[in-house]
């Protein structure tokens, strides 16, 4: 059976949300204008793992209006009670560079408990290449969850900005090799002497994956 505007349409209208969840991913067959229309009532559905699918399909589908692709994610990322929709749509925002929401992204961060939606925030912030995030993401480097410090290091690399490379040396000897590997990567990004002779050093690690990705950062920082 061919998948249709009208099958998904019908599907999305079902009782059973195992069938709205199947319509949600066979979007991805159509158009994207025709999917993105589909798509927007779907982001508020009863059904939490159904509103899961469909705001983790916008950072594709957005693009087709950006400015109402804003408005639907920041209604999500405010309003949404689980915390695993809060974090899709912050990844969302960040997908599409959607800079307008900076100011949201750093007060719900500054507000929520959940570490998922701390997380998909700093790692949305690099995406998104806002320099106004250098801050959030400083203070996000001290939190007491790794995952958020290996976002915040990873953002911080992408945000490029020098700053960042004093910041980040001093996680070089992070008892977590997978934080040590972020730093090699993020101090390749932004480059310096200081980046420098801290990567020569990690070419030393203990682990190999770090010491790998040092030697081959170290061929191209100036």
């Amino acid at each position: 059976m061919s998948i249709t505007p009208e099958s998904v349409k019908e599907l999305l209208g079902s009782d059973n949300f195992g069938d709205r969840i199947r319509a949600v991913n066979q979007l991805r067959q159509l158009e994207v204008a025709i999917a993105f229309e589909l798509i927007q009532p779907v982001v508020t559905d009863s059904n939490t793992r159904v509103r899961y699918a469909a705001v983790s399909q916008m950072d594709t589908l957005g693009h087709q209006d950006l400015q109402k692709s804003l408005t639907i994610l920041r209604d999500r990322l405010f309003n949404d009670p689980e915390a695993d929709v809060q974090a899709a749509a912050a990844d969302a925002l960040g997908a599409l560079k959607l800079k307008d929401a900076f100011l949201d992204l750093q007060q719900v961060y500054q507000q929520s408990p959940e570490w998922l939606v701390k997380f998909s925030i700093i790692a949305a912030l690099g995406e998104m290449g806002d320099e106004r995030a250098f801050d959030l993401l400083q203070e996000a480097l001290t939190s007491d969850n790794d995952l958020v410090q290996t976002a915040a290091i990873s953002s911080l690399g992408e945000l490029g900005d020098p700053r960042a490379v004093s910041l980040i040396v001093p996680y070089a000897t992070h008892p977590d090799w997978q934080i040590r590997y972020r730093v090699v990567q993020a101090l390749h990004r932004l480059g310096g002497s200081e980046a420098r002779s801290t990567l020569e050093a990690l070419a030393n690690d203990q682990v190999e994956q770090v010491a790998e990705e040092a030697k081959t950062s170290l061929n191209s920082v100036s």
